[in-house]
């Protein structure tokens, strides 16, 4: 539940965020008769990401167990490095999102209602399909059960909550401050979805160390136990964990973390005395 919280939350407010940018800019050039086009092109990239999503769930399921592996393996490890990327994108691109996404409307209102459309539906849908597939393998990775998908429920109803507050003026919200803790939860998640994904292919005799434990907790942890449960859903822990497992959790959490909180440079400016 705590996972899909973080996942629904953050990716949920950015999406957020975004339709209240294009619908500010609408309203303030006094352009309110776009609206219906705006958001024509936002409900087709929420149904997209449904769909994709149901899709993935769908495909899983006809799978055999060694296809089923194989693609709960793949589709992990691409939700892996599509959330690592969106994380030190977001965190480079966020100052000017806002002028961006501006120069993209504005090209779109002169082209017309089904550019607007367009432009808002690829705006959303980078967030929703990114969204669909994370979530997918997080359901992967600590076993789907009614409090993953409440985690998701209440996630996006927060998210859509606060960008509707945000956009009214009526909370305030230190949004770098809420992207940086979001995005080292969301980091610690994926690391946790990597080592399944490492599990995976391990299963198909892919990777080495399939039998070498770091630990085998499982005589006195129940994999479905609420301890388990919270800790595979929060660090990605497993009952039974291989040390190549270990290895590539470690590294990948390291490295991103260590990367992403380091302080950015700032250009130093030149003064004429």
């Amino acid at each position: 539940m705590l996972s899909t919280f973080v996942i629904a939350l953050r990716e949920g407010l950015e999406a957020s965020l975004i339709v209240g940018i294009l619908i500010a800019y609408i309203v303030k050039t006094q352009r309110r008769q776009l609206l219906a086009p705006l958001w024509a092109g936002v409900s087709v990239a929420i149904l997209a990401s449904f769909a994709l999503g149901g899709f993935l769930s769908f495909t899983s399921a006809e799978l055999t167990p060694k296809g089923e592996a194989f693609f709960a393996g793949t589709t992990s490890l691409l939700a892996v490095g599509f959330v690592t990327w969106m994380v030190f994108w977001m965190r480079s691109a966020s100052r000017g999102l806002r002028d961006e996404l501006h120069g993209k409307m504005e090209k779109a209102l002169l082209a017309g209602p089904l550019a607007l459309a367009t432009t808002a539906f690829f705006a959303v849908a980078r967030e929703g399909l990114e969204t669909a597939l994370f979530v997918y393998a997080n359901f992967k990775t600590v076993a789907a059960t009614s409090t993953s998908s409440i985690g998701l429920v209440l996630g996006f109803a927060v998210a859509i909550t606060l960008g509707a507050l945000i956009y009214n003026r009526s909370v305030k919200l230190n949004l770098s401050t809420f992207f940086t803790y979001t995005s080292v939860a969301l980091i610690i998640v994926a690391a946790g979805v990597l080592s399944y994904s490492v599990h995976e292919f391990q299963e198909l005799a892919w990777l080495p160390g399939a039998d070498a434990f770091a630990w085998d907790v499982t005589p006195w942890m129940s994999q479905n136990s609420l301890l388990s449960t919270i800790l595979g859903g929060t660090i990605g822990f497993d009952t039974t964990t291989s040390w190549f497992q270990l290895g590539i959790w470690a590294l990948y959490l390291s490295i991103a973390l260590m990367t992403y909180l380091r302080p950015r440079r700032v250009p130093l400016s030149t003064t004429h005395e």
